[in-house]
């Protein structure tokens, strides 16, 4: 029997920290950073698993909550094997996957883990929600001009999911009835074209494919690429760490974090402007790139990420993608109501929920 009100529980597990957060139906009832402690950060990730749940079990009761009330969890989705978008249950495969590191190691692959152990020991279900390796690419899409290599699926799948939903909702239309370009700008920028609600391309921003970003390199031309990795004596690891860590904004303006741009862009904005120009084109380019695959037939544009709450940088873009379609600004992203959202949708029969396999 479908309920009106469900109560879900969303952790978000960060390097230092848990986001955690309950919302009832679409209501956010209360959401918390859960800082870590008697944990040893250098330990390996899955180390931390049961520190962490215990952690969060204890904030939820120390709030008063009556846990019986929860009708799910859901944790933020990790890098699994290649899935389509959608809500998952997270089962046993899931489980052994993510434990085993399966597509790579990264503190995210503890979300699902976390609403696992949690929901057991409560006796409910536990969901993902678009996890960053949803692939529903065009094959032609991911071929290169080397056979043995072909482009990856990796992006910001939940919040540019979350974002199609809501302009779609916007544009009283259905996220499956339209052809939508969608900009995720962050620490990492990825471009999606949205085909009746399948991302049938996108850069993999993860890797540093496609326009610069906060603090990725981008696509770098192949030769200075190969010439660099032999000239610079870094190990293949250093040089990972550079342009996936160490480029983009930051080495251009010599910061750290996303403050540091604030502070840089109050006291010296014609310095950023200039960084910011370059960006915009790159981004721009991107756009209009994405938009030759559905043959120019866009509903629309959005820009969304962390970096879209620059207006100059918006308007830059504009400028250069108004002529495609009408773009449309949701400034960063709200990865907890996007998860709870998500698990709604199949609480409520709207949605149904997906096995991972």
């Amino acid at each position: 029997m479908i309920k009106n009100i469900y109560r879900i529980l969303v952790i978000n597990p960060l390097v230092e920290s848990t986001r955690v957060a309950l919302y009832e139906n679409n209501e956010c009832l209360y959401e918390q950073l859960v800082v870590l402690t008697d944990v040893n950060l250098n330990m390996d990730i899955m180390a931390q698993r049961n520190q962490r749940k215990q952690n969060i079990i204890q904030r939820i009761q120390s709030i008063g909550i009556d846990i019986s009330t929860i009708d799910a969890v859901c944790g933020r989705g990790g890098l699994l094997r290649p899935i389509e978008g959608g809500t998952y249950l997270v089962n046993e495969q899931m489980v052994e996957d993510l434990s085993n590191s399966i597509n790579g190691t990264h503190v995210s692959n503890l979300g699902a883990l976390l609403a696992y152990d949690i929901a057991t020991e409560w006796n409910i279900q536990a969901y993902i929600v678009d996890p960053v390796v949803v692939d529903e690419m065009l094959d032609i899409a991911k071929k290169t001009g080397l056979p043995s290599i072909e482009r990856k699926s990796i992006f910001h799948a939940l919040n540019q999911k979350a974002v199609g939903r809501s302009l779609a909702n916007h544009l009283h239309a259905q996220y499956e009835d339209l052809c939508l370009v969608i900009a995720h700008m962050g620490g990492g920028i990825t471009v999606g074209v949205h085909q009746y609600g399948q991302v049938i391309d996108v850069n993999n921003g993860f890797d540093g494919d496609g326009p610069f970003s906060f603090e990725r390199a981008g696509s770098i031309p192949n030769k200075d690429l190969i010439q660099l990795s032999f000239d610079s004596g870094m190990a293949k690891e250093e040089l990972q760490y550079q342009l996936i860590n160490r480029s983009g904004i930051k080495a251009y303006l010599d910061i750290e974090r996303g403050a540091d741009l604030n502070i840089l862009w109050k006291s010296q904005p014609d310095k950023v402007k200039e960084v910011f120009d370059i960006l915009a084109y790159q981004v721009a380019k991107e756009i209009g790139k994405m938009s030759t695959v559905v043959s120019g037939n866009v509903n629309a544009i959005a820009l969304t990420g962390d970096l879209a709450r620059y207006d100059y940088l918006n308007q830059k873009i504009l400028e250069q993608v108004s002529w495609i379609a009408d773009t449309h600004i949701y400034p960063g992203e709200n990865v907890m109501l996007a998860l709870a959202q998500g698990t709604l949708r199949v609480l409520k029969e709207i949605e149904k929920v997906k096995q991972y396999n």
